[in-house]
């Protein structure tokens, strides 16, 4: 039976090898939170271990971001560090991987001026949009995993003590990204396989629309010609094969940003910028979303779909049967790595180019004339069931399950 230590450097291993997939001479970039230095230093020597030239730090702390939003004035938090900003930029440009260790900031912005919280979120989105355009159009490698902390613990368990929280927590974590398991980059290996199969039975079938029903839901969906499925692994400008998100779940595409009509209601929580968002329903005409409600944390969805004119309009459409390992867990887990993936999801703002034929080499105006959003954010709101049932629409016009219940119909 492996040590805690021995899972933990198996998470680091997965980050390196199968999440960011680090190459002999690259550059690295690693995001870590304090709290989780030492993950940090595991997965810096797993890099330099598989022939990174360089691993570089961005050192982050929820606690230390919560006194700038309390006590900052405005001005202050409209301005980005532009030395980060440079960093990453220059870093991205040469082709360094990136690995993201994140925390949920469950709690970061209690009692927090919600203007504020929106503020210090576009300020990072317009200094940080083009390191997130090389993420976003694969031309460079990353992944992001997730970094327990007592505050998610104790909301996840309830009434254990903390030790006892953070333990059960670890599991789980070690669990859904398959560090129990005998064969850790085995397993990833056949679940990848897995969902290269669901993306190719989508990609055959080329539906042009897909129709959403459930209670509070009836969206239609449509796509551009030159759309495909992604999903499971992505393939970086240099060749390496990465799996941006641990743990992954789900196949994405992206919608034809003026093709989405009807209502949809988000089925599980939505933490943004460390603000809780409950029971989000959002109505589109011609792709644009003109109604917005929200039983908790309106004021800062309203304020994020308001960040410019792609933000109000979807960038992603992502497929998770009901029965995921994630979902299964019958846990909610308030942070969206982690809910996304137990979940049909959609995302407000930017899409990925990648998933249209050729897209990652089409201008911008090229990318506008099939439908590709464009936007500084791109946030992730969950939308799945086992109430949710999903229709395409074939070239000929015919209608055919693709998910009945909230599992695939095929």
């Amino acid at each position: 039976m492996k040590t805690f230590l021995q899972k933990l450097e198996k998470y680091a291993e997965l980050a390196v090898k199968v999440g960011a997939h680090v190459q002999k001479g690259q550059e690295v970039i690693v995001k870590s939170p304090i709290d989780a230095g030492e993950l940090a230093r595991m997965v810096t020597r797993k890099a330099y271990e598989a022939g990174a030239k360089r691993v570089y730090f961005n050192w982050t702390d929820d606690q230390l971001d919560r006194m700038r939003l309390k006590y900052a004035n405005e001005e202050v938090i409209r301005e980005y560090p532009v030395w980060k900003a440079d960093m990453l930029e220059s870093l991205v440009k040469r082709g360094a991987a990136c690995i993201d260790i994140r925390t949920t900031g469950i709690g970061m912005t209690d009692g927090i001026d919600p203007h504020k919280v929106a503020l210090n979120q576009e300020a990072m989105w317009t200094a940080l949009n083009t390191y997130y355009d090389y993420r976003m159009n694969d031309r460079v490698s990353w992944t992001i995993l997730i970094y327990p902390t007592v505050e998610w613990a104790k909301k996840l368990f309830p009434g254990k003590i903390r030790e006892v929280a953070m333990n059960d927590l670890w599991d789980v974590i070690f669990r859904m990204t398959r560090v129990d398991r005998e064969d850790p980059i085995q397993a990833w290996e056949a679940h990848l396989d897995t969902l290269a199969k669901k993306r190719a039975v989508l990609n055959k079938k080329k539906y042009t629309k897909l129709h959403y029903h459930a209670p509070g839901t009836d969206l239609d969906i449509a796509f551009d010609p030159l759309y495909h499925w992604d999903g499971g692994a992505s393939t970086a400008a240099n060749g390496a094969r990465f799996v941006a998100n641990m743990p992954t779940e789900e196949v994405y595409t992206l919608p034809d940003k003026n093709g989405v009509n009807g209502t949809v209601t988000s089925t599980r929580p939505l933490i943004y910028g460390g603000t809780l968002i409950e029971n989000l329903s959002l109505t589109f005409e011609k792709g644009r979303i003109v109604k917005v409600h929200a039983e908790q944390g309106e004021k800062v969805i309203r304020r994020l779909i308001e960040t410019d004119e792609g933000s109000h309009y979807l960038g992603e459409v992502a497929l998770v049967p009901d029965d995921s390992p994630i979902s299964a867990s019958e846990m909610v887990f308030h942070t969206t790595l982690y809910d996304e993936n137990a979940s049909c999801h959609l995302a407000i703002g930017k899409a990925y180019p990648t998933c249209l034929d050729g897209g990652a080499d089409m201008s911008r105006d090229e990318l506008n004339a099939h439908g590709a959003n464009d936007s500084l954010v791109h946030v992730d709101f969950m939308i799945g069931s086992a109430e949710l049932d999903i229709d395409g629409q074939t070239a000929d016009g015919k209608w055919e399950p693709v998910f009945r219940n909230g599992l695939w119909a095929f």
